[in-house]
């Protein structure tokens, strides 16, 4: 009987993981099944362009798998069943189970409230290709109206700065709003963060700082220190969260839900199980926890990898670089920051900022696609036989 790997979710961790895998290892002696509840792959780094009106490539995964031996399985993750070595799934045919011999988890994150009451019913975010498409509609028709319109985004991480300067430069029309819990880019140097104040300022963006949501309305928000703000579409980029199905299904996990790994991405619960990408709480070269980003994506993938090649294959287990360099911001199209980091993740004093900050994040963005839609990096498709997706009745078998 073929080793059966299952992978959960085919964003940049699991498309890469997958499609490195079905390269690696025999096909006479694998079965590769991805299971994805999107058609397409999504490049949740440039969601925030899609929400603003950008056109952004969206390759269909059955051309991405195709020719690789992998099978796709689009439906959505209820739950897993490490004990019974089982993945619960639905779809437009009522789901079922598909058993594993080697599981790899890259369900990602999600946007969460924090608590904050409205969030959920009335805000907008940029986590998904849906939600974005949403908020995208939501801005046409506040252009359409040709009285101008409030966007509040609310969060000044990464996706925050990138969400706001985005909509201002791309929507002139739109009064932005950026609001800050503290300072605006304290994880940034001096310099990148008067950089970034002077693109906010060029961008016309309203920023404030030391300002914390209370309560997110239709039309309006409110702030702990009892202020309201008006808002035609408030944007929320406050936190992100896992999926709490590995906790639900007895994983180790960390409060927060990823699950706890060993240097491999191996689960420190159940060893026929791999994290990667933002579901792995894994520990970085420096002895710090990787953060949740596309960068930590690609090392975990890689090193989850080399641990499912070796350990199937019985060669020794490589140890692949687990490392934080920076972070890469855009500031609209023509304007970005690149930002390195120490060992202490800490901004390092200097920082790259202009136009060629913007050509280096493009060139990363188009450079994260590249691999995705090709899996296997060009492996002849004659050796890799396309898969027929098994029947509902095959999934659910008992083995």
């Amino acid at each position: 009987m073929k080793h059966r790997i299952v992978v959960l979710g085919a964003g940049y961790a699991g498309a890469y993981v997958a499609g490195t895998l079905a390269r690696r290892l025999s096909p006479a002696d694998t079965e590769i099944t991805v299971v994805n509840a999107e058609p397409d792959f999504v490049q949740r780094l440039r969601l925030h362009q899609l929400a603003a009106g950008r056109a952004i490539e969206a390759p269909q995964l059955t051309d991405v798998f195709a020719g690789t031996g992998i099978r796709l399985r689009l439906a959505s993750v209820t739950a897993v069943e490490p004990e019974r070595q089982v993945v619960a799934v639905a779809d437009a045919d009522g789901g079922g189970e598909l058993r594993y011999d080697t599981l790899l988890y890259a369900l990602g994150s999600r946007v969460t409230a924090h608590g904050v009451p409205g969030v959920t019913e009335h805000a907008f975010d940029v986590a998904g290709r849906p939600s974005a498409l949403r908020l995208r509609e939501r801005l046409d028709s506040l252009s359409r109206r040709g009285e101008g319109g409030s966007v509040l985004v609310v969060g000044d991480g990464l996706t925050g700065i990138e969400t706001a300067t985005e909509i201002a430069e791309s929507r002139p029309g739109l009064s932005v709003t950026l609001v800050a819990r503290g300072a605006l880019g304290a994880q940034l140097s001096l310099g990148a963060r008067s950089h970034l104040r002077q693109a906010c300022g060029r961008l016309g963006i309203t920023v404030l700082e030391h300002t914390e949501a209370e309560a997110v309305e239709a039309a309006r928000v409110l702030f702990t220190d009892g202020t309201a703000l008006a808002s035609d579409a408030t944007v929320w980029t406050a936190g992100f969260a896992v999926s709490p199905i590995a906790a639900a299904g007895g994983l180790e996990v960390t409060e927060n839900g990823r699950i706890v790994v060993d240097r491999t991405m191996r689960s420190v619960s159940h060893p026929n199980v791999y994290a990667a990408g933002d579901s792995a709480y894994a520990v970085g070269d420096n002895g710090r926890p990787l953060p949740m980003s596309c960068a930590s994506a690609g090392y975990t993938g890689m090193q989850a990898t080399a641990a499912i090649v070796g350990r199937l294959t019985g060669r020794k287990i490589a140890n692949t670089r687990l490392e934080y360099l920076g972070n890469h911001i855009s500031l609209g199209r023509r304007d970005g920051i690149l930002q390195m980091v120490d060992d202490e993740g800490q901004a390092k004093p200097k920082y790259l900022g202009g136009r060629k900050a913007a050509r280096i994040k493009t060139g990363i963005l188009k450079m994260s696609l590249w691999t995705t839609s090709h899996p296997t990096f060009g492996l002849p498709k004659r050796k890799r036989p396309l898969a027929a997706a098994p029947s509902a009745s095959a999934e659910t078998a008992v083995a």
